[in-house]
């Protein structure tokens, strides 16, 4: 096969390596616009994991690459004058220069041809080539003249970076955040030899414009960054190579091949470089891509392969780049953090580290997170005994006391007669509390017979639902430590509809009630079209509001919870996209909220003063034009103002015309900008699973309380089975369950530390690897002696293993 890789970075060299391996028939022409020894940047960050890839790839790239590595095992966080050290994070750097000599070496050795000085203009003298490898960066140019076919979408992103190198060796992988006149600066600095680092400086736009950068030049921007970070210097200065100030570019590519052309590395994708090293991602697309034409003879069965397998693993990588990404752009909401919280949330941004994740790296860190969280809780365990997770410290909110921060998320049961709850609500909404969690929300609870969702939908409008849901909140008190909240709601525009069993959101064939909205839009093309609500309407939903709340009082609910999420009556009158009105309660958001708030304070006003009062909201519309994450703010600034204790931040659901992006915690990221920008508690929920979720969540400042649906369906005592999986034991089971309760027991102790184990394993392999290595090297040298030809037995060569186990060559 006839091979042309345009592009001789990392990537596109190593490509032509495993290439001329896999078969060296292959005729493999690399074409580099640079000399061979010029290059961009600094140093290259491998994880443990890459070296892994590596190793198994082609082991002499892999030895030669890491008799150079820096190695180190710590990252540090500066931050208002204090250190925070997170040991059990293994990552080597290494000189790009190196790099690229090393794999230059192995690509001439292996009979790949390399052309330096040559610039590509078109694909022309390539047209008997069998495969065309694009990888040219992320500027391609081949990925630019197939801009049709590729589909690329390029989202150049708000803040300012510039790289520099220093002759300071950093000891440790170093985040550094300096305050200055003109705003926050911080560093991204990693040693990649005995004697230089990799210094990476980055900002917001609007400091970057105040400091006068946009207007400096390349030595003046330098010595400016060399005095904002002069104490992490100690004295070293920053080393420039056409270090300019640019903004990242997030490339993605919906195709990743054409024809016979193929993207790799950036041209086809990046990935901030704070969570990964775009040459990582490169030599990582090198090896599926020989995997796929070494399976596949044919070029375009074998693109295909290559394209589902990386655009799966690269579209996950890229997502949590873009978290990583996300919180630097956001870093000032972080401002008023505790350096140890700072440091947690910084260290657990992208998602792919976490609570428990950290707490096998850096037990000690997570015992002083535990103890800082617990500390600031209104009941600390004291001095003299192990700190609680923090998904076991209580809360208050008002005058109530909530002994944990696991919610029980309201979840329609579609069961009620009537609007009456029955024995199914009472075991369902029963069950839950003693299972554990701190807080119960009952399911949306509609205020009339026509706010209703479906038939099937509880309701709080007659003294006998009250005395309904009187029973089950009775219960909750008496057997077990849970509070207990109801929510009040108006389907809107989405009620006289099917049970969820028969059709969700269909709406009724018979037996449908009249349906209210901001403005006269169905949900569904097909649903009943609802009448805009005039002033004799929103006068009437007003108190059946307040009824509603006085009855909730009777029951004795702790909390209440006003529905503005969802699509749902109050959520219509928000939304851009579903309120088209022309009078005061329509247009800009502060009128669109103004109905919504009317609501919310005429029930606060019956509801007493020691009890709180929660709001949900759709924190988006996951559609262009709709709710956005800033709007959300200024939704929970208004809402604290008016005495709203807490929001309950939820997302869309407000149109069929949403587009919303799922995933592990995928509402969180909008329950941190609320709680932190509006300075509000928040309750997250959306695909939170499991106690890690829920700890990483409250110990990084993202919300105050986790709610969970299904985890609780699928286990009503969710809560206790986590403390016991924690080995909490302070959560007190039901008496009756006492069989099972889990009683204290000495920590398992292994006869060593099952990290340092499994490293000392891992060292012993990688030793074993390298001796297999210089055995064969030396059967070569016999063999180029003539000691060994080629028709000749080669000896035997047994290497024993400490575990008893033999390899042989």
């Amino acid at each position: 096969m006839k091979v042309a890789i345009v592009g001789g970075g990392p990537g596109g060299l190593y490509l032509g390596i495993l290439l001329k391996k896999a078969d060296p028939s292959h005729e493999v022409t690399i074409v580099e616009r640079n000399a061979p020894g010029a290059t961009f940047g600094w140093g290259v960050v491998f994880s443990d994991e890459t070296l892994g890839y590596l190793e198994e790839n082609d082991y002499d790239t892999y030895v030669e690459i890491t008799n150079q590595f820096a190695n180190w095992d710590a990252i540090e966080v500066r931050y208002r004058g204090e250190v925070i050290r997170s040991t059990g994070h293994g990552f080597s750097g290494i000189a790009r220069r190196r790099l690229l000599q090393i794999l230059q070496a192995r690509s001439r050795k292996l009979g790949v041809q390399v052309e330096f000085d040559s610039e590509v203009n078109d694909l022309d003298r390539f047209a008997n080539c069998d495969l065309i490898v694009a990888s040219d960066g992320v500027n391609s140019k081949i990925r630019g003249w197939y801009e049709a076919d590729f589909k690329p979408t390029i989202d150049t992103r708000r803040n300012k970076f510039v790289w520099f190198g220093t002759t300071h060796p950093f000891e440790r992988f170093t985040f550094s955040f300096r305050e200055t006149e003109h705003g926050l600066f911080w560093c991204h600095a990693y040693r990649f030899d005995p004697t230089a680092s990799t210094f990476i400086v980055e900002c917001d736009d609007e400091t970057w414009r105040r400091a006068g950068l946009d207007r400096m030049t390349e030595s003046e921007s330098m010595a400016y960054c060399e005095h904002v970070f002069a104490e992490d210097l100690e004295g070293q200065p920053l080393l420039s190579n056409r270090s300019l100030w640019i903004s990242f570019n997030v490339v993605k590519n919906e195709r990743w091949y054409h024809d016979n052309i193929v993207l790799l590395g950036d041209a086809a994708h990046t990935a901030h470089f704070s969570i990964g090293s775009g040459t990582k991602l490169a030599m990582e697309d090198a090896i599926a891509l020989t995997d796929a034409l070494r399976r596949c003879p044919n070029v375009p069965t074998a693109l295909a392969e290559y394209e589902e397998e990386r655009q799966f693993f690269v579209e996950r990588f890229q997502k949590a780049a873009l978290e990583s990404l996300t919180w630097f752009e956001h870093v000032g909401r972080y401002a008023r953090f505790d350096p140890l919280q700072f440091a947690f949330s910084l260290l657990t941004r992208s998602r792919k580290i976490s609570y428990e994740n950290l707490k096998v790296r850096d037990p000690a860190l997570i015992e002083g997170v535990d103890a800082w969280f617990d500390k600031r809780t209104v009941e600390p365990v004291g001095t003299g005994r192990r700190p609680r997770p923090p998904m076991f410290t209580p809360l208050e909110l008002r005058g109530l006391r909530l002994p944990n921060r696991v919610v029980v998320s309201p979840m329609c049961m579609y069961s009620a007669v009537d609007g009456t709850p029955n024995e199914w609500h009472f075991v369902h909404l029963g069950s839950r509390a003693v299972g554990g969690a701190g807080l119960i929300i009952a399911e949306m609870t509609d205020v009339s017979p026509e706010a209703r969702i479906s038939p099937g939908c509880a309701g709080i409008y007659t003294p006998e639902h009250a005395e309904a849901w009187r029973g089950i909140v009775d219960f909750v008190h008496r057997r077990s430590e849970a509070k207990i909240a109801l929510q009040l709601g108006h389907a809107g525009r989405k009620g006289a509809t099917k049970l969820m069993w028969e059709g969700m959101d269909e709406p009724l064939e018979a037996g449908g009630w009249p349906l209210l909205s901001a403005s006269p839009i169905p949900y569904l093309p097909h649903s009943q079209v609802p009448k805009a609500m005039d002033w004799a309407d929103m006068d009437a939903v007003r108190e059946d509001f307040v009824r509603a709340a006085g009855l909730a009082l009777d029951a004795g609910f702790d909390m209440l919870e006003v529905h503005f999420a969802h699509g749902y009556l109050l959520s219509s009158f928000i939304s851009p996209l579903t309120n088209l009105r022309t009078d005061q309660y329509g247009g800009p958001l502060h009128n669109r909220l103004r109905y919504p708030m009317e609501i919310f304070d005429a029930v606060r006003s019956v509801w007493p003063e020691d009890r709180p009062m929660s709001v949900r909201i759709s924190a988006t519309d996951w559609v262009p034009g709709g709710i956005t994450g800033d709007d959300a703010v200024e939704i929970a600034h208004v809402l604290k103002v008016h005495g709203c204790d807490i929001v309950n931040v939820s997302a869309g659901q407000t149109t069929t015309d949403a587009q919303p992006v799922y995933g592990r915690m995928f509402q969180t990221p909008f329950s941190d900008q609320v709680r932190n920008e509006a300075g509000i508690p928040t309750i997250t929920a959306g695909a939170i699973t499991t106690h890690d979720e829920v700890n990483s969540i409250l110990a990084a400042g993202r919300a105050d309380l986790c709610a969970l649906a299904r985890p609780h369906l699928r286990d009503p005592y969710w809560t206790l089975h986590a403390a016991q999986m924690q080995e909490y034991y302070d959560l007190q089971w039901p008496v009756q369950y006492e069989a099972v309760q889990p009683a204290p027991r000495e920590p398992l102790r292994f006869l060593t530390d099952p990290k340092k184990a499994a490293e000392r394993i891992e060292a012993e392999r990688r030793a074993l690897r390298r001796r297999v290595w210089e055995l064969e090297r030396e059967l070569e040298a016999l063999r180029a002696d003539g000691h060994a030809g080629n028709g000749a037995s080669a000896p035997e060569v047994v290497v024993r293993t400490r575990t008893g186990g033999r390899t042989r060559l």
